[in-house]
C-alpha cells in the first residue's frame, strides 16, 4: 500500500515537471515513468534541489509581501 499520495491531484503534472527541471539542474537524467535505477545519491540530489528551490520561492514570497 503506497502512502505517497498527492494532496492536490491536479498538481501532478506540475510536480513532475518541477522534478524533471530539478534533475536537469543537478545533472541527473530522468525518464518518464519508472526511475528505479537511480542511485540513492542521484535521488537525494534531485530531492535536495527541489527543496532548495521551494525554500527560495517561499523566502522570495515572504520578502515580497512585506
Amino acid at each position: 500500500m503506497s502512502t505517497n499520495k498527492n494532496l492536490v491531484p491536479e498538481a501532478k503534472a506540475a510536480l513532475d515537471q518541477f522534478k524533471m527541471e530539478a534533475a536537469g539542474e543537478v545533472g541527473v537524467t530522468l525518464n518518464q515513468g519508472y526511475n528505479g535505477d537511480l542511485t540513492a545519491r542521484q535521488a537525494g540530489s534531485i530531492g535536495g534541489q527541489m527543496v532548495k528551490k521551494m525554500v527560495e520561492k517561499y523566502e522570495n514570497d515572504i520578502k515580497g509581501s512585506k
